[in-house]
């Protein structure tokens, strides 16, 4: 077989000669042509037995976005048999991302090059603005299906954390037998690929976690940014954290997750311009060399440890004026800033979405008879939450530490209710809070039955609520009153000042 590569001025660029049954093109750049824009690079090639465009063809059509493949095909006698040609088509996601053509001969192609790439060109323009979101990166979901865990909950959490990110999610893909070294196999990771270019889409998200040499081999196979799910964790936690204090803790776990990715080329991380993955205090140092960044983390501990110990001399303070600790803690997005704002009447951020809260909020909640407690909120729980993420958030979470109670807040209304009850018990028997006095609490009951409501209380021996609902969180205050006060005498509690506290005296709290 004889291939020429032929650019829009008529220039051969390159001639490949092949066996009988493949021809090899030479490195033409593994960067990805603009939104809109083509190689300007025509494959003409040859094809013995009177074969029509096979697949190689159309993948190379594809992955290197090539104006246009020819096929002339060679019948028995070694004349010209007939042309076939092919080229791309925006965004199709029902069919494939290519058309196909035939004609008995080159001549008789009728085909006006120049005006028809030109007026592809400016079809392809318009498709990727019409499909666009303002603002918003384009990605593909890739999840991993396991009999010990199925695709369905991984992909709807993953789906959860890109809305978070503000990524737009164009297509997924669970894939079962996974590869060790690429997660996908390479037909399956072929036709993602193909897809991403059909899409317009710049980024994979995988949603499990990802080795150095399997992000590695899946940035060179396909050409695109890697995001596994730690990396994406982390971007929102950049995102999303406000003191100084959680900036150094996201700081400290994206160098930690950065540290074994600095060895050698990698493709993965040579692509973290903007977007996921590349965002917060930590980005401009994804690019250390080991000692630099080794010696950033042990500042960054050092300061870290030193903010710990100041915390510890305001929770001395607050212990010796008597005043009960209650935290909330929970699965992610299951309501506790929501439930910390209707007790105390504050006006804390809540958001329905992934890790709203990642720095700690206090306020403070009275009783009548004088009394009053601290109530706590805290980040919210993830199944397989990055060890990186856990230790370098272990210092903000040490207000559990101190808490005579935990709340711990579950949404109801989730299908996966028992994974998300063993996830934040997990992570809670990890930290060595699992001996804590806790009290389980039924969020958004509202959107159940009272049957299904009451049966998961029975079953779960939990306290129903709607946190929007401020009736509705009567019983639990009588619950934490009874467990606080009425079973241990506490003396009158003076109101203290500090982050996250208001300086007035809080109103009693009434249904």
């Amino acid at each position: 077989m004889v291939g020429v590569l032929v650019d829009r001025q008529g220039h051969v660029l390159a001639v490949m000669l092949g066996d009988s049954r493949r021809i090899y093109l030479p490195d033409i750049g593994r960067d990805r042509v603009g939104s809109g824009r083509f190689r300007g690079i025509r494959l003409i090639r040859t094809h013995l037995g009177g074969e029509a465009l096979g697949r190689d063809d159309l993948t190379d059509l594809t992955k290197l976005r090539l104006d246009l493949v020819v096929s002339l095909t060679v019948g028995e006698d070694g004349f010209l048999d007939r042309v076939h040609w092919a080229h791309l088509l925006p965004a199709n996601p029902d069919g494939d991302p290519w058309a196909t053509y035939d004609a008995p001969s080159v001549t008789s192609m009728e085909l006006d090059f120049e005006g028809f790439i030109r007026d592809l060109e400016d079809e392809f323009r318009r498709s990727v603005k019409r499909s666009r979101s303002v603002g918003s990166e384009r990605v593909i979901l890739v999840v991993p299906d396991l009999a010990a865990r199925p695709a369905g909950p991984t992909l709807a959490e993953m789906h959860e954390l890109c809305l978070t990110a503000n990524v737009e999610v164009v297509d997924q893909f669970s894939i079962r037998n996974p590869d060790s070294r690429t997660v996908v196999r390479h037909g399956k990771l072929e036709e993602i690929t193909l897809r991403s270019l059909q899409l317009d889409a710049e980024t994979l998200v995988f949603g499990c976690n990802l080795a150095p040499n399997q992000l590695r081999a899946l940035a060179l196979a396909t050409d695109l940014k890697v995001i596994d799910r730690t990396q994406l964790i982390l971007d929102i936690f950049a995102r999303r954290a406000t003191s100084a204090d959680g900036k150094l803790q996201v700081e400290l776990a994206q160098l930690k997750y950065s540290l074994p990715r600095l060895a050698g080329q990698n493709p993965a991380l040579s692509r973290l311009a903007g977007g996921i993955g590349s965002r917060g205090p930590g980005e401009s140092k994804l690019e250390l060399d080991r000692r630099r960044a080794r010696d950033r983390i042990h500042a960054l501990e050092k300061r870290i440890k030193k903010l710990s110990q100041q915390r510890a001399q305001k929770r001395g303070r607050r212990d010796a004026r008597g005043v009960p600790v209650v935290a909330i803690v929970g699965y992610t997005n299951a309501g506790k800033s929501t439930l910390l704002n209707t007790l105390t009447k504050s006006k804390v951020l809540s958001e329905d979405k992934l890790f709203a809260t990642l720095d700690p909020t206090t306020r403070r909640l009275r009783f009548p008879q004088d009394r009053e407690l601290v109530l706590t909120d805290t980040v919210g729980f993830i199944r397989d939450l990055p060890p990186d993420l856990v230790t370098a958030f272990r210092a903000t979470l040490e207000e559990l530490d101190q808490a005579d109670l935990m709340l711990h807040l579950v949404d109801a209304s989730e299908p996966d209710i028992l994974l998300r009850l063993e996830a934040v018990e997990d992570l809670l028997k990890d930290l060595g809070l699992h001996e804590k006095p806790s009290l389980l609490v039924l969020n958004k009951v509202d959107r159940l039955s009272d049957e299904a409501a009451e049966a998961l209380a029975t079953l779960h021996g939990g306290i129903p609520v709607s946190a929007v609902q401020r009736p509705s969180l009567a019983p639990l205050v009588a619950e934490i009153q009874r467990r606080l006060f009425d079973q241990r005498a506490r003396p009158p509690a003076s109101p203290e000042d500090g982050p996250g506290t208001t300086s007035a005296k809080p109103r009693p709290w009434s249904p």
